[in-house]
């Protein structure tokens, strides 16, 4: 199974452009971070931006976050770059002919759903804000080591 970082990435790049505002905030600079390749940085900033989370102007490494840190949410960064909402799937190549088979496809629907709920819910609750302050935190522990 094949897990998508996207998420991780796009908080990384937002937090990055929020705690390093007046530093170098080239797409090559964030990747260097990231440790990602800068035509993948670009791709995540540009669905940023068409989410309204950030903004940038063409020409230029500013990038800016568009709201306080302290209202975005995960759950805003997850559906501006997650191509699929969904974060459970279900088989749909079951066989219909079985009870299992015939009937575990809805069955999981049905629970999915609850997940995807409180997941959503939870990822609401969750401020951009929150992440950065704990990064400081880590990083200040960190440091006393």
């Amino acid at each position: 199974m094949r897990y998508s970082h996207k998420l991780s990435d796009a908080v990384h790049i937002l937090a990055y452009v929020e705690i390093y505002h007046d530093s170098d905030l080239s797409s090559g600079a964030i990747a260097a971070s990231v440790e990602s390749n800068p035509a993948l940085i670009r791709r995540l900033m540009s669905a940023l931006r068409r989410a309204d989370l950030l903004t940038t102007q063409q020409g230029t490494a500013q990038p800016r976050l568009t709201r306080e840190p302290a209202v975005i949410s995960l759950l805003d960064i997850y559906r501006a770059v997650e191509d699929n909402d969904n974060l459970l799937h279900v088989d749909d190549k079951t066989n219909p002919q079985c009870i299992v088979g015939g009937n575990i496809q809805e069955t999981l629907r049905g629970a999915y759903q609850q997940v995807q709920r409180a997941a959503e819910n939870q990822m609401a609750q969750i401020k951009l804000a929150d992440l950065i302050t704990e990064i400081w935190t880590r990083e200040k522990q960190r440091e006393t080591l």
